[in-house]
């Protein structure tokens, strides 16, 4: 059940590798603690290895923490069995990668159309989920592009299907890992421009791993992972 408290905490989390040659463990990620409140928007950046997708893939269930507690939504996911994480990860968030995932074989609609196959019939019928589709996929300006198969899009438009595609299941939380990263500056502006705004007209809490400070900016707030840390990020956001 929703809760008054922040939608997504993170408290003390900690992320290592045992080496197998016996050597230390590798710690990636050292005492992180967040708190994310419903509809804000959050940048994460840091150099190459610092362990941003790490971070990302921890809060949203695709990897366990060595320790600390991950909190979404008021409930404690370090507590919650594999089937569950995967109810959770359908249900209440949404992924945008670099690499859009897209299945070749299948249309556009019907890409965006994947993650509602679990929920039918429990949360939404076919048509409420055919309905917010074509909805949202006129909203980013693919209407004329659903009966298209990905290998006929640009990579601004495999992207943007992949955007519709992570808010298709009305999530409260969106992780986008380097979603501007394969495109052009033209394509990276108007899909970091497309993610702020959908943020806020489907009030879903947005975080952005990314190198590209431009995109960084555009968010509400920028923090950096440093030494296995996440700290405030000294440019901060842009006014």
């Amino acid at each position: 059940m929703p809760t008054t408290g922040p939608l997504l905490k993170l408290a003390d989390v900690t992320k290592r590798y045992e080496s197998p040659d016996g050597a230390a463990p590798l710690t990636i990620l050292n005492g992180v603690s967040l708190e994310v409140p419903s509809g804000e928007s959050l940048a994460i950046v840091g150099p190459s290895g610092s362990g941003k997708s790490t971070l990302l893939q921890i809060i949203g269930t695709l990897d366990r923490p060595t320790s600390g507690v991950v909190t979404l939504n008021g409930q404690d996911l370090n507590a919650l069995n594999d089937l569950a994480l995967a109810a959770v990860r359908n249900r209440q968030i949404g992924f945008v990668f670099q690499a859009h995932y897209l299945l070749p074989q299948c249309t556009v609609i019907e890409n965006v159309l994947v993650p509602t196959l679990a929920i039918r019939n429990r949360t939404a019928t076919a048509e409420d989920c055919r309905d917010r589709a074509d909805r949202l996929l006129k909203r980013v300006g693919l209407a004329d592009r659903m009966a298209h198969r990905p290998g006929q899009l640009s990579g601004g438009e495999r992207q943007r299907v992949a955007v519709v595609r992570g808010l298709i299941n009305q999530p409260q939380l969106l992780l986008a890992d380097e979603p501007t990263g394969s495109l052009d500056h033209a394509s990276a502006q108007q899909l970091g421009q497309l993610l702020v705004e959908l943020n806020r007209e489907e009030h879903v809490s947005l975080i952005v791993v990314t190198h590209a400070r431009e995109l960084a900016q555009r968010m509400g707030r920028v923090m950096e992972l440093r030494d296995g840390q996440l700290l405030p990020d000294k440019r901060g956001p842009r006014a």
